[in-house]
């Protein structure tokens, strides 16, 4: 997909109907070459910008749930894709879809098609695809990975929306601070010192901290930036991934959420590759491929090697120390019960619900707790600032 271009083209059919769209094509000359092979005479052809925002999740889950929808009305696979792309508003879509559609005109399979665009499509997409066109099940497969995609979907939106909610209340927090010392309370204290009067022990020492934040605001900045400068140098350094995600997993409610989204996915994906008849040790490669940090793939990786050397999945969880006794449990229950597709769904609903909960809970514990510590902050401020004012009468009889 790195070779393709996006080209957008306006010309006429062979009846002198003017059209329009877009088109993915290697260079200007091969996209002349396609039009001409449609009957299409260009009037003119642009290169567009592709966006990688556009290839996200929700556009993905949309498609192919439309696509479910349409197979299960009788429409063949290719006219389906015609039709979406049709209808679709992002116009690097509309082009990629009725590439797929032309794909599998001349005979090619739809998991075939979607592999030359790797950005578009992850690996979970194809191993599902492809394990639906084998069975005869594709537009069941189609249905449970968009389901499975919103419901991954939601919850990482959830975590995100916990995590975020702090950062914001206190970097407004801090941004009031700043204001106030820098610009409000040294107005005051000026106005204040024409009296020779002495300020009050608060507001000394808040402008004290003031004039010292000034003094050495480079000093403090790097202060503040360093804990973060490792993450911005190395953040795509597998060994830094590692060690950063320990230090997240040992923090007491953060890790809480990290692990239970991670959980979450790994069991949802397990389970979806099970009902789709992939086998445990597939299922483990292709989950595998949807996972981009290191610690997780090294998981994964070591409980693959383990079950292909003889070792039950439980043990092979078990030895990893990744998983909790609950997993453990249920995991041999249902590998001795020959239920193991049904106990790895559970397992997916169980981590999901908890780290929605536990999401929720953090964001109202946080709420009044960070009102309380920026309500202290800036109200000792505002004393600080109106503290000489109170004052002030004394100071013009005395200087009277």
């Amino acid at each position: 997909m790195a070779a393709n271009q996006l080209w957008r083209w306006r010309g006429l059919t062979l009846q002198a109907e003017e059209r329009q769209g877009t088109l993915w094509a290697q260079n200007r000359l091969q996209a002349m070459l396609s039009l001409q092979q449609q009957g299409v005479t260009a009037l003119s052809l642009r290169r567009c910008p592709v966006r990688p925002a556009y290839w996200r999740t929700a556009w993905r889950c949309e498609i192919i749930e439309q696509l479910a929808t349409l197979l299960h009305a009788g429409l063949t696979l290719s006219d389906g894709l015609e039709m979406l792309a049709q209808q679709h508003p992002i116009p690097q879509w509309q082009a990629l879809l009725s590439t797929l559609s032309k794909r599998l005109a001349e005979g090619s399979t739809l998991s075939e098609a979607l592999r030359q665009w790797p950005e578009a499509f992850p690996p979970l997409w194809l191993a599902m695809i492809h394990t639906g066109e084998v069975t005869g099940k594709l537009e069941l497969c189609c249905q449970s990975l968009a389901q499975q995609q919103k419901a991954q979907q939601a919850i990482t939106q959830k975590v995100k929306k916990a995590l975020r909610y702090p950062c914001i209340i206190l970097s407004l927090a801090v941004a009031v601070v700043v204001a106030m010392l820098g610009f409000v309370l040294p107005e005051f204290t000026a106005i204040y010192r024409t009296f020779n009067t002495p300020l009050p022990l608060l507001t000394q020492i808040v402008m004290r901290l003031a004039d010292g934040v000034k003094e050495h605001f480079g000093l403090i900045a790097v202060t503040i930036m360093l804990p973060f400068l490792p993450g911005l140098l190395l953040k795509k350094e597998p060994r830094w991934q590692r060690f950063h995600l320990r230090i997240v997993l040992a923090l007491p409610v953060m890790g809480r959420l990290v692990r239970g989204q991670m959980l979450s996915h790994i069991y949802t994906v397990l389970a979806l590759t099970q009902s789709a008849g992939i086998t445990f040790l597939q299922g483990l490669e292709t989950l595998e491929d949807t996972l981009t940090h290191p610690h997780w793939r090294d998981v994964i990786t070591r409980l693959h090697q383990a079950i292909s050397q003889g070792s039950p999945i439980w043990q092979a969880m078990e030895k990893s120390e990744t998983f909790t006794p609950l997993c453990l449990q249920l995991v041999r229950t249902g590998e001795t019960s020959g239920a193991l597709e049904q106990m790895l769904q559970n397992l997916a609903d169980y981590h999901s619900e908890k780290t929605h909960q536990l999401s929720e809970n953090l964001t109202s514990l946080l709420e009044p707790m960070l009102l309380l510590v920026t309500g202290a902050i800036i109200g000792t401020l505002v004393v600080a600032m109106y503290l000489p004012i109170f004052h002030l009468g004394d100071a013009i009889s005395g200087a009277g």
